[in-house]
């Protein structure tokens, strides 16, 4: 299972967001079913970060969501966002 997940930061408030963003990661490496959690930021327009994420199946995913630094950040970043995340999901056909 892919999940994109796209958010944009209140312009001013990027590297607030970059480093909430960041500081998950650590977190979600210890989670047995993500297999990929990428984070990017757009070369265009920095106040626009990416999530490429790979879970094991539908329930890594549900794991991943009901954690408590998962839950946290969203208390977060809540007012670093400029409008709703947008988010994704994929079924993985083919790839290397």
């Amino acid at each position: 299972m892919i999940v994109v997940a796209k958010l944009k930061a209140v312009a001013g408030r990027e590297k607030e967001m970059e480093k909430a963003l960041l500081d998950i990661i650590p977190k979600v490496s210890d989670e047995q079913g993500t297999l990929v959690y990428t984070l990017h930021q757009d070369q265009n327009d920095p106040t626009v970060f990416l999530f490429y994420e790979k879970y094991k199946d539908a329930d890594a995913l549900v794991a991943h969501s009901s954690t408590p630094h998962f839950k946290a950040l969203f208390g977060t970043i809540k007012p670093l966002l400029d409008g709703n995340p947008e988010i994704a999901m994929y079924n993985e056909l083919a790839g290397i």
